[in-house]
């Protein structure tokens, strides 16, 4: 099978991956992200996003020449200063790996029901059209951002919190 600019093309079962109860395992070939965290179990659908580093610059004045004064202790020569400044990396760049709902999930009724829930919540302003556009996709950063996610790939736990895909028994407080 063919290489695509994502990802690979693979064969997925699509029990777990939010397949309707009762009609049986079936199978499709989808394209997903290109890997998965290697200790991750079989069936669940991931995504990664790379948060940028935090660069810090420092900024100070250094005394270059102290001021002169005469014998009554007039200023005769103003003190010089120069400024300097340092890059410090506070936090490296890195790659960060999420769980995502699975792509037999992410029809138009899907992301219809994520812009209705963004736009209940006020981070979606636009009409709801099921595409998953780049309002929607800049609305679910928004939304995540507030979570410690900062991405346009709406996460297994975003969607979760929105009502949009069921939480495990395991899972709930």
């Amino acid at each position: 099978m063919p290489l695509t600019a994502r990802g690979l093309l693979v064969l997925v079962l699509l029990a777990g991956c939010g397949a309707p109860q009762g009609q049986g395992l079936t199978a499709e070939v989808i394209t997903v992200s290109a890997s998965r965290p290697a200790d991750s179990p079989e069936g669940e659908c991931w995504d990664t996003d790379v948060i940028p580093a935090v660069i810090e610059t420092e900024t100070v004045q250094s005394l270059t020449s102290p001021e002169q004064r005469d014998a009554t202790g007039q200023i005769t020569s103003p003190a010089s200063y120069k400024s300097v400044s340092k890059l410090r990396i506070v936090q490296d760049r890195s790659q960060v790996w999420f769980r995502v709902p699975c792509p037999a999930l992410q029809n138009a009724a899907f992301w219809a029901t994520v812009q209705r829930a963004l736009k209940a919540r006020g981070y979606y302003l636009s009409p709801v059209t099921g595409e998953n556009n780049a309002e929607t996709a800049e609305a679910v950063r928004r939304f995540q951002a507030g979570r410690g996610l900062d991405s346009k790939v709406l996460s297994l736990a975003a969607a979760q919190e929105l009502g949009l895909v069921a939480v495990p028994m395991d899972q709930l407080q």
